[in-house]
């Protein structure tokens, strides 16, 4: 019997095997608050354009993810006035509304950067983002897994953290593309990172693990994924924790 032959053909298997990127993810945060960058913004704006611009150069930044989480929220409000962004939410205008209730801006409008739950207006001077110098109090370590679509996560506080946090966890899109019509920007190809594709609210929990599955969405060229505690009510990120979405066909990098 020729004993070549069996090995052969499973040499062959293994080499026409698919490769999958592991679907175990998991990532953690450091004790101390890592700050979210947050911009409300529009296709519908023409102000909005440049901001979206300098908000893209983060993908390159040193510090992104371990010091700064930059999300792009584009809001609906400009919809009414010819062109409907087609990554508008309402959830995300009352999110810029809520900051304006308690005290984090001082209005509403686009383009809109909320830095560690306070309006920063540096983007308009050119200033430098202000990255912390210097190391802030710890407040806990928070982990997100992720295992297929099912999605963990748990935070360790530390001694002062509220009793009772809610969840968020985003979905980010990059490298996305729309050429506008109508609007402001007509005739306009826009092009996109750091939107949040979907954004999914978990109920206050007294023993800070939480549990659900992640929603769906496609779009982008690459995706990360963020996710984020916050006092019951209140908008300003408490901890958060992002990363990379690794999927089959990319590599993570």
């Amino acid at each position: 019997m020729n004993l070549l032959f069996p090995a052969l053909w499973v040499a062959l298997c293994i080499l026409c095997t698919p490769a999958h990127a592991d679907p175990r993810l998991r990532m953690t945060s450091s004790e101390t608050a890592t700050p979210v960058l947050e911009l409300f913004t529009s296709q519908g704006c023409s102000s909005c354009p440049p901001a979206e611009r300098w908000l893209s150069a983060l993908t390159e930044h040193a510090a992104l993810w371990h010091a700064v989480i930059p999300l792009a929220f584009h809001v609906d409000y400009w919809d009414r006035l010819g062109w409907v962004d087609p990554f508008a939410n309402p959830g995300y205008s009352a999110r810029q509304r809520a900051y304006a209730r308690y005290a984090g801006s001082q209005g509403v409008y686009t383009p809109e950067f909320i830095l560690a739950g306070h309006e920063w207006r540096g983007w308009f001077r050119r200033q430098p983002l202000p990255l912390a110098q210097t190391p802030s109090p710890p407040v806990g370590r928070l982990v997100l897994e992720l295992d297929g679509d099912s999605l963990q996560l748990t935070f360790n506080p530390a001694h002062s953290a509220p009793a009772r946090l809610t969840a968020h966890v985003a979905r980010l899109g990059f490298g996305l593309s729309t050429a506008v019509v109508r609007g402001e920007n007509a005739g306009r190809t826009l092009t996109h990172d750091f939107v949040v594709l979907t954004l999914q609210q978990l109920e206050a929990s007294a023993t800070n693990h939480w549990q659900t599955r992640l929603a769906a969405d496609s779009r982008g060229e690459r995706q990360a994924l963020v996710a984020w505690l916050s006092a019951p009510g209140q908008p300003a990120p408490y901890q958060a924790v992002a990363g990379w979405l690794v999927t089959a066909g990319t590599d993570g990098q």
